[in-house]
């Protein structure tokens, strides 16, 4: 019997919301060689400094009411959300440091699915479970 290739897939197995600690999100950009400069809210962090964010994104907001275009500037704002579930960075450092990845509101854990899925990650109120993406009409 052949053995079917399979990848790894971080999901979030309880109510609250996939998260990761600040070490964890630390790790990452350690091991991405990213760096980011300050916090901004929950799990979302400048990687430029805030001022020159703040000047970026007045400019974005003043020229099409989107503030949020500033990441189409060179990625000045990264959330863990952001970060691919198939990441192997991100499955290694689930991998390795366990519970202590959990963010706040969450339970991590790895899902192994067939390599060859396309996959979309299906939440409700914050508990995840991936799914083959399909088609679908109205």
């Amino acid at each position: 019997m052949i053995k079917q290739k399979t990848k790894k897939v971080v999901i979030n197995n309880c109510y609250g919301g996939f998260g990761l600690s600040e070490k964890a999100i630390e790790e990452y950009y350690k091991k991405k060689k990213m760096k980011w400069v300050d916090k901004s809210s929950y799990n979302t962090y400048f990687t430029i400094p805030k001022e020159e964010y703040d000047k970026i994104s007045k400019e974005c907001y003043a020229k099409d009411g989107d503030y949020r275009n500033v990441n189409g500037k060179g990625y000045c704002l990264i959330s863990d959300s952001d970060i691919p579930r198939d990441d192997p960075v991100l499955i290694e450092i689930v991998e390795k440091m366990g519970k202590k990845a959990n963010g706040m509101c969450a339970d991590l854990e790895i899902v192994e699915i067939p390599e060859d899925v396309n996959f979309e990650i299906d939440e409700y109120d914050g508990m995840e479970s991936i799914h083959e993406v399909h088609r679908s009409w109205g």
